[in-house]
């Protein structure tokens, strides 16, 4: 464990270290797009972000094949270096996107041939563990279309949902975190070898976006772009495809006892069918819905529009980072609530707990103009919008508390969007200091 917390720190590490300078090279290289109809940013703010997140995979990978344990990885499986090898060329054609807005439909001929680079150097699916009817071994030609599905699909629906600041990269480090705590379970608590490239792919992610989550964080100084969603999302697809191909579940010994106990153990052997979608849950369901809205109307599949799940957040009432938390939620709701259920399949109290804590969610939706309230004693510790009025206050001002929402709302209303150029709008908004009253 000490060795992938190593790992993790120096992923994180490097990818936030070098986020700044790629910032400003972004700014030079002119990767600072229009704003266009489905931004709900206001300002032009720079991309390239993939760039400082794909040296931090370089960086995960290198130390973690000079460490004692982890060395082992790159010795008995090739994985990572097919991982490595369709990063760089997804990461390549998302550096292109960001600079040239390249065709939709090449960028996808880009993603398939990287998910097929990644099935020619063997990180493909080999077998899958049906219910009820066992391992099933694939064909060369199953394992590698499925592969190649799942990586187009992962990729996609990570990309559909990078619209706020610090959405993408939040969602899929929640993810990550629980994907690395199943993938260490099998590894550890079964002995599995083969969960072990998983488990390694997993603890990177989570360092590449909690290394760029700080730049990323609304007001956003840099967007991760094209580079790094693709990026995040092969990396994702990469360990879900090593730990449901690759491991074995005859392996584990769980066909034993009476028939009821075999059903239960064979919960973590079925779980590698449902993690892979239950962390992608939110950005597939948007992915999903996106393609039935727009071939409704008649559009491109491919057509961008303002009907994402983000973007009906800000129209319900939410604000920018609450929308964020509200997505984060959910994530982290069904990740967690399958990685529980994988645990102990059997204890009512999971099911229980997963149930009220998806009614807190839909309250949490309803409810998008209430403002908490921090009690007394932490008001010290928290932003001025979270204390409570003095008697005095109140009394002397009167209606000062609707006049600020006024104001503030006017405010919102008077902003407009700026476009690239503009003398002295970059140098403030994309380099200098960035003002803190938001």
């Amino acid at each position: 464990m000490r060795e992938y917390l190593l790992t993790l720190c120096v992923t994180a590490a490097v990818t936030y270290l070098l986020t700044g300078p790629v910032r400003k090279f972004a700014i030079v290289a002119g990767a600072m797009p229009e704003i266009r109809a489905r931004d709900v940013h206001r300002e032009p703010t720079p991309r390239l972000g993939g760039i400082a997140m794909f040296f931090g995979l370089c960086a995960g990978l290198l130390v973690a094949d000079h460490l004692t344990n982890l060395s082992e990885v790159f010795e008995k499986s090739n994985e990572p270096r097919a991982l490595l090898s369709g990063a760089a060329l997804i990461w390549l054609i998302g550096v292109l996107d960001d600079k040239f807005e390249i065709d939709a439909l090449i960028k996808l001929g880009g993603q398939m041939i990287a998910a097929g680079v990644m099935v020619v150097q063997g990180l493909t699916i080999l077998w899958i563990p049906v219910p009820w009817v066992g391992t099933v071994a694939l064909t060369q030609w199953q394992g590698t279309l499925l592969t190649v599905a799942l990586v187009v699909i992962t990729i996609n629906a990570v990309n559909f949902v990078d619209g706020l600041d610090g959405l993408a990269a939040g969602m899929v480090c929640i993810a990550a975190a629980a994907f690395f705590m199943y993938a260490y379970r099998v590894w550890y608590s079964y002995g599995i070898e083969a969960a072990a490239p998983a488990s390694l792919f997993a603890v990177i992610l989570m360092g590449m976006c909690l290394g760029f989550l700080p730049h990323n964080m609304h007001p956003a100084r840099i967007f991760m772009g094209d580079s790094g969603s693709m990026l995040i999302g092969l990396v994702l697809a990469a360990g879900a495809i090593s730990v449901t191909g690759q491991v074995d579940p005859d392996v584990m010994n769980l066909f034993s006892g009476s028939e009821r106990n075999t059903v239960h153990q064979m919960v973590p052997v079925y779980i590698p069918l449902l993690m892979p979608l239950t962390i992608i849950a939110i950005p597939a369901a948007d992915l999903i819905l996106a393609i039935v809205r727009r071939t409704w109307r008649g559009q491109s599949p491919f057509a961008a529009d303002r009907g994402h799940l983000h973007h009906r957040l800000l129209e319900v009432g939410h604000s920018h980072s609450r929308a964020v938390l509200i997505m984060y939620f959910w994530s982290a709701l069904i990740a967690f609530g399958a990685l529980a259920y994988s645990v102990n399949s059997a204890s009512m109290w999971i099911v229980l707990g997963v149930v009220f804590l998806s009614a807190v969610g839909l309250v949490l939706l309803l409810l998008p103009r209430f403002t908490p309230r921090a009690p007394r004693w932490a008001e010290r510790f928290v932003p001025p919008r979270y204390r409570r009025r003095t008697a005095a206050a109140e009394a002397g001002d009167g209606s000062a508390e609707s006049a600020d929402a006024a104001g503030e709302a006017g405010e919102a209303d008077e902003r407009v969007p700026v476009a690239a150029g503009v003398p002295g709008v970059n140098g403030a908004t994309a380099i200098g200091h960035r003002s803190r009253a938001r």
